[in-house]
């Protein structure tokens, strides 16, 4: 998640804003004669606290905060953020997406959902022929696709191999089919675009489909397997990495090492601690390699060859042979699976999915249809389109496009008693062109189609704050969480990084601030066999002898026998070093955890004084908090803010 969105929801959760307030309301504080009542604190209040006290000193306090954010709102309306062109379209877009809840057909909605989740249960594996065709294509070429769609789906029930027609001269337009013949593996809902899954959950399993339309052409479509959903699994691994570009004996070494860890876990060793000594994932060795959970009724998705290993482990516990991805080797742990969750666990999800894909057009023609049925729609498009297919030209597709005189101004549909005339839908036309030609009857239609549901619902959206409170007041959440964040990004965190003149007065004010304690510069070596850790103690005497040479020599016949590693270290903040006592140049072998130590110690650096640049990321927070203070003493004194307390001290009653 971004910064910005975080503080968005921050924003969102801090300060509710509450729907109005009634004259027995009274006011707890205004910001430019603005009133701020007690039932809008207290909701903001009551949001913020799950164990509110009433007590004077937490009320000080939290006043405090809010004043403060409503300081910076206050600001940057005054200066006008609300009107800056790029925080309009911001806003107007997060006013479109808060608006979908409530724009949808609900009873059409459960049914896709309640589908979605039949066909999660399973998982289906086919092969597709593409012919591509626009979707705004002529009807000449769109037979003309299909025809080559039915010609090449005959052709294979006829008897010849699907990949092989797939992949052939003049198969399928899918530049993939030359490597995989169409294969497609195995999917699930919401995987594939809307019509193709269907298509393919209605295929009987060996039988190919008759040629089926989307936005990419036309599909035949063979289904080769359904199995049931996977479930969900949740998973340890260790893995070796090597580059794309890794040569051959890095590739060798990294098989190796990977090899010598199956043999220990074979031996009996501790998965967990083996992720820990040897797995090169930064992410989830420390925590013994356990890796977020994944498959069906997740976001989370591993690649093919790492799912297959983990769902072919038939008990917790179970560990994997060494496989290959292109991330590196794996040896890969079952630690707990769990089959497809139930269509209540599951139907947040699937909504949130439902929205963002294509079933969502036809929740809102559901939805679209109500309404109509709602407020006496009344159709008169058919007497009216003809005009438009006699007048409109194929100029309509070109900039220059003049658009032709009406000489009577009929209405077209009437809703909600409002008409809607033919020269508002011309209108449309004109600002609403293709640039690419099509047949102006289908060109016509389509964007009568257009303009009559994007009048409808516009019509909608505009009765939907007053139709629906909590609408009205995210909004209002999110126009302010927008505004705090441009105007502390301008006046605050991005003044910070880019006043270098301003952040290094600064530093040098506060040098105190920025000080290195002692530090040591070490070479450290590890290694889980204490022989080992002595043969680089007798190398390490060797002064000319570097670390690198050292590892590479001891790892001659194991990659896992040593490691190193060298830098700066606060002693007391390194997990090696800490509560070790250490003198310079070579110090003893010592063991820690599962591992043994040799640390050698090339130069103890005194404590003194940071540069900027070691000391940066700390100073610019620094220069932000100091910034922030002085931008906020300014707003006191160009706001004014009054609070009254008999009100704030009595909240709680």
């Amino acid at each position: 998640m971004n910064f910005k969105l975080n503080l968005l929801l921050f924003a969102s959760l801090l300060f509710f804003a509450f729907n109005g307030f009634s004259q027995k309301d009274p006011t707890v504080m205004s910001i430019n004669g603005e009133p701020v009542t007690k039932s809008e604190f207290l909701q903001v209040y009551l949001k913020n606290n799950e164990d509110p006290k009433y007590d004077k000193e937490t009320l000080d306090e939290y006043m405090e905060l809010y004043k403060k954010f409503k300081l910076k709102v206050a600001e940057a309306e005054a200066l006008g953020y609300d009107t800056i062109p790029s925080l309009v379209r911001e806003l107007n877009g997060y006013k479109e997406q808060l608006a979908q809840p409530y724009l949808i057909d609900t009873k059409k909605t459960n049914e896709l959902i309640n589908e979605a989740y039949e066909r999660m249960k399973y998982e289906i594996r086919a092969s597709h022929i593409l012919v591509n065709v626009s979707a705004d294509a002529s009807p000449a070429d769109t037979l003309k696709a299909y025809n080559r769609a039915l010609t090449l789906m005959n052709r294979i029930k006829e008897g010849e191999d699907f990949g092989t027609v797939a992949s052939g001269p003049r198969g399928s337009d899918d530049p993939s089919a030359k490597e995989n013949k169409g294969d497609l593996g195995y999917f699930t809902a919401f995987q594939m675009v809307y019509p193709f899954e269907t298509a393919a959950y209605n295929t009987p399993i060996g039988e190919v489909s008759m040629p089926i339309r989307t936005n990419f052409g036309y599909h035949v479509i063979k289904v080769f397997d359904k199995r049931d959903a996977r479930g969900t699994i949740t998973t340890a691994h260790i893995m070796v990495v090597f580059n794309k570009n890794a040569s051959r004996s890095e590739k060798e070494n990294a098989e190796k090492k990977i090899n010598e860890i199956h043999e220990k876990l074979k031996n009996g060793e501790s998965f967990a601690k083996l992720a820990r000594l040897y797995s090169d994932d930064q992410g989830s060795k420390a925590k013994g390699g356990k890796l977020p959970p994944f498959g069906s009724g997740t976001n989370q998705r591993m690649v093919t060859e790492f799912e297959d290993a983990a769902f072919a482990l038939a008990n917790d516990g179970d560990y994997s042979e060494p496989f290959e991805t292109a991330y590196g080797y794996h040896i890969v742990q079952r630690i707990e699976y769990k089959p497809l969750g139930t269509l209540a666990e599951l139907k947040p999800q699937i909504q949130q999915k439902l929205n963002r894909g294509d079933r969502a057009q036809l929740s809102e023609k559901a939805f679209i249809a109500k309404l109509k049925n709602e407020n006496k729609f009344v159709d008169k498009s058919d007497k009216r389109l003809a005009w438009f297919y006699e007048n409109i030209d194929s100029t309509v597709f070109k900039k220059n496009f003049k658009a032709p005189e009406l000489k009577k101004n009929k209405w077209m549909f009437k809703y909600n008693k409002t008409k809607y005339d033919m020269q508002s839908f011309l209108d449309f036309i004109t600002n609403h062109k293709n640039k690419k030609p099509m047949a102006i009857e289908a060109y016509v239609n389509e964007k009568y189609q257009q303009w009559e549901a994007e009048s409808i619902m516009n019509d909608e959206k505009s009765k939907l704050q007053e139709k629906y409170p909590a609408y009205k007041s995210l909004l209002q959440e999110y126009h302010d969480g927008v505004l705090l964040y441009e105007i502390m990004k301008d006046k605050v965190w991005d003044k910070a990084i880019q006043d270098s003149v301003g952040l290094q007065t600064y530093f040098e004010n506060n040098i105190d601030q920025y000080q290195w304690p002692e530090r040591v510069h070490a070479d450290i070596y590890s290694s889980d066999k204490e022989e080992m850790i002595l043969e680089a103690q007798l190398l390490v005497a060797m002064d000319t002898v570097k670390m690198s040479d050292i590892v590479s020599k001891v790892n001659t016949d194991s990659q896992l026998n040593l490691e190193g590693e060298k830098g700066k270290y606060v002693q007391s903040e390194h997990p090696v070093l800490k509560n070790q006592d250490l003198k310079l140049g070579v110090n003893e072998v010592f063991k820690k955890g599962d591992k043994y130590y040799l640390v050698v110690i090339q130069e103890i650096l005194p404590a003194g004084p940071k540069s900027i640049t070691e000391a940066r990321g700390a100073a610019i927070q620094d220069y932000q908090a100091h910034l922030e203070t002085q931008w906020l003493n300014e707003l006191k004194k160009k706001h004014t803010i009054v609070v009254n307390e008999e009100v704030l001290y009595k909240i709680g009653e």
